[in-house]
């Protein structure tokens, strides 16, 4: 590599030991934090080849397309590289909730510092 990650002009993902990056995805209509993943080189291509948000299931050991059971898919608006290139920001389009709990965002419990969770509403978080 001829320029460090934090400087160059070309996408090179830095995988951890596992193949992963995390991938952090935001509603790009209004912001809201709707869900934490795992991308390997294969979600990362066809997210970009087909403009719906793919992943790797770290407990199914698979790649899968967020909706492709609920229909709650997610369409990409942007994907974004932090400076070192080991994480991703997806801004998407939902077109249902995020959660498998069929809440908008999987960050729908505050942790209070007695270590108790409070529930919060869908709109809290965002």
């Amino acid at each position: 590599m001829d320029q460090p990650r934090d400087t160059a002009d070309r996408f090179l993902p830095r995988f951890d030991a596992a193949g992963l990056v995390t991938a952090i995805v935001v509603d790009a209509g209004s912001g809201a934090l709707l869900m934490v993943a795992h991308m390997n080189d294969a979600a990362i291509r066809l997210t970009q080849e087909t403009g719906q948000a793919h992943f790797w299931s770290r407990s199914r050991g698979a790649l899968w397309r967020k909706g492709e059971t609920s229909g709650n898919g997610l369409t990409l608006v942007e994907m974004r590289v932090d400076c070192d290139q080991d994480a991703l920001l997806l801004r998407v389009t939902p077109a249902g909730p995020a959660c498998h709990t069929g809440r908008r965002s999987c960050f729908y419990r505050r942790v209070e510092a007695d270590g108790r969770l409070t529930f919060l509403g869908d709109d809290a978080q965002g």
